[in-house]
């Protein structure tokens, strides 16, 4: 796995902040709710993700477990483009559900590297064979995460992002 540590770290988030949810892309902080469950007192986050309207509920000590994290910033946008940048790179040569998996994996972390490499290397699969049809569905996941992350980081539009992506990547 990546040891790559993005986004601030942060378990107090407050209210409005944007945070990344592995395998859900960005939401927002909407709620913290303390509920009573199993005669203890628990502090949840409630985040709204941004993409679907789904509602998730994080039990504040268990942040760092589920992989919430904040957006990354500015200068870790850089990171993001050299690694989608590099050509330089051997793609596993086994078996395509071994390859989705793995991939999965990789998106589940939650870490904006790892989806990166994930685009990357199924871009450059697809320069040699034809993707199958998960392989393609994960490249969408992979870009529709990497692109709204991306875009708020650097508070543009999504389809800057995307343009910017497309060049970098070829067609």
């Amino acid at each position: 796995m990546g040891n790559h540590q993005e986004g601030g770290f942060n378990p107090m988030f407050q209210i409005g902040d944007k945070a990344v949810y592995p395998g859900h892309g960005v939401g927002i902080i909407e709620a913290i709710e303390t509920k009573e469950i199993m005669g203890k007192e628990q502090s949840f986050f409630i985040l709204k993700i941004v993409d679907n309207g789904m509602t998730i509920m994080i039990p504040r000590d268990n942040v760092s477990a589920v992989g919430l994290r904040g957006v990354i910033r500015k200068p870790e946008v850089r990171k993001v483009i050299h690694i989608l940048k590099e050509k330089d790179v051997i793609i596993d040569n086994q078996t395509w559900n071994r390859r989705y998996r793995e991939y999965m994996d990789k998106i589940n972390t939650g870490s904006i590297y790892e989806i990166a490499e994930v685009l990357r290397d199924l871009h450059l699969l697809k320069a040699e064979k034809e993707l199958s049809f998960g392989e393609r569905k994960i490249m969408d996941m992979a870009e529709n995460l990497l692109v709204r992350e991306l875009a708020i980081a650097r508070d543009v539009k999504e389809s800057d992002i995307l343009r910017e992506i497309k060049s970098i990547l070829g067609p």
